[in-house]
């Protein structure tokens, strides 16, 4: 899928879809890419001189990969975290890199899933996490402004 592909599926939009392009193979596994391009937002004063993409985004940039894996169970309704667990941060990602996140649905209960995720640089593991979800039907969410 193309990120305006993507965008059919997720309710993410610029500047927090942190998923360039993903394919899901036979075997369920999703396996996703973002370009860090190095004018992202949250590198801004992350470190000035040194800029690391914050273990938070990369958690996101995994979790949005996840997400994708739902399919069309997500049309309607927006996925919520309902958990992280055993987080492990190995190496850095930095502007330049291209983070490739693997993942895949582990469970499912009623509206809330269950995922493995890990996210490379070049084949280095980075970050490897078990997330879990929970899906909201968009009609329940109030609305709020900025």
């Amino acid at each position: 899928m193309t990120r305006e592909q993507i965008k059919e599926f997720i309710p993410h939009r610029e500047p927090m879809i942190l998923v360039d392009k993903i394919e899901i193979d036979e075997n369920n596994v999703a396996h996703a890419s973002y370009h860090v391009t190095g004018e992202e937002f949250f590198l801004q004063g992350h470190f000035p001189g040194h800029p690391v993409v914050p273990g938070v985004i990369l958690c996101e940039m995994m979790a949005q990969a996840c997400a994708l894996l739902i399919g069309d169970d997500l049309k309607g309704r927006t996925p919520f975290y309902a958990g992280i667990e055993g987080v492990r941060f190995k190496n850095s990602v930095f502007p330049g890199d291209t983070f490739e996140t693997t993942a895949r649905l582990v469970d499912k209960k009623g509206m809330v899933y269950f995922t493995e995720a890990k996210g490379s640089v070049d084949g280095k593991l980075c970050v490897k996490s078990k997330l879990a979800f929970a899906l909201v039907d968009n009609d329940k969410l109030e609305e709020r402004k900025l």
